[in-house]
């Protein structure tokens, strides 16, 4: 088992940034390949950005546009999402996740994921 607990979430302006962070207990998570999504009032859960087991491999939705850096220290379990030029349709609730699964450096799919923290709120005020 893998639990995942997310904070840095908020409210802020549109332009500004926020740090999302993503705590994992449990398993090794070094393990395991993560992701960011987020899910919008109404609207399907969608991939965000993922990085691999070792942290050096990543990938972006393309809404991200360069604005959000996934990172990750395993020494620390943590992962990173830093978003900066946030906009008002950023505003969802971000969900961290974890892979187990073997195959492919990084995985975009909801269903692929084994683990998911508590979400965290994004609000981007315009």
């Amino acid at each position: 088992q893998v639990q995942l607990v997310e904070s840095g979430g908020g409210l802020v302006q549109a332009g500004g940034s926020l740090r999302l962070s993503c705590v994992a207990s449990g398993r090794t998570f070094r393990s395991y390949g993560a992701g960011w999504f987020r899910q919008a009032p109404g609207k399907e859960r969608e991939f965000v950005a993922a990085i691999d087991r070792s942290g050096g491999i990543t990938h972006y939705a393309d809404f991200v546009e360069g604005r959000f850096t996934i990172s990750r220290d395993n020494a620390k379990n943590t992962v990173w999402l830093q978003m900066n030029s946030l906009k008002p349709e950023d505003t969802a609730v971000y969900y961290c996740a974890a892979v187990g699964r073997s195959g492919s450096s990084y995985y975009i799919r909801a269903y692929e994921y084994d683990y998911w923290g508590q979400g965290t709120q994004v609000t981007v005020s315009s």
